[in-house]
């Protein structure tokens, strides 16, 4: 089958995010902007192109001040590096409609391949007649390999922000 191009329907996807903090509780965020360009076989995504791309700007972990502290120098320095992307190198068939997808993920000005887990949830027809894919995809980073090294020691032992940032994508997306 033919590739077929694939713009992301942003109202009914997400970029969301896990942290852990203080080592007894998990931080959760989102990302509101962000856009991708897909080429794809819907039968096959192995042979598919994909460049990804967020906003980091747009971060919101519902904490105004802890959303300006990551849009800093601290953390993201979005003044200086306003994007994380990704564009896919390989991917490869991990059994019925699931995928390893790994590519070149750049953020905060260092560039380092990842894999991550896609799950091939569905195509159809919505109402008015477009076609509709769906994708769920799992992964994580780690923030020291980016450069992300702000933290804070606790008198109890560890530390305040674990490094191991997991990423969870829900992708809809329209054929062009």
């Amino acid at each position: 089958m033919a590739k077929t191009k694939w713009n992301i329907d942003a109202s009914h996807s997400s970029v969301d995010f896990t942290i852990r903090h203080m080592m007894i509780a998990k931080v959760k965020g989102t990302f509101h902007t962000f856009e991708a360009e897909v080429e794809s076989d819907i039968t096959d995504l192995t042979s598919a192109d994909i460049r990804f791309s967020v906003d980091l700007s747009s971060i919101d972990t519902r904490n105004g001040d802890r959303d300006a502290h990551l849009r800093s120098a601290d953390f993201f320095d979005v003044e200086n590096n306003p994007k994380l992307t990704f564009e896919s190198t390989q991917i490869v068939s991990a059994g019925d409609d699931e995928y390893k997808v790994t590519g070149n993920v750049t953020l905060h000005g260092v560039t380092r391949a990842e894999t991550f887990a896609v799950t091939f949830e569905g195509a159809g027809k919505d109402p008015w007649g477009n076609e509709k894919v769906g994708y769920s995809v799992q992964g994580v980073l780690k923030r020291s390999d980016y450069g992300l090294t702000y933290n804070a020691a606790l008198e109890t032992g560890g530390v305040l922000i674990g490094d191991e940032v997991k990423i969870s994508l829900d992708i809809e997306a329209s054929a062009v």
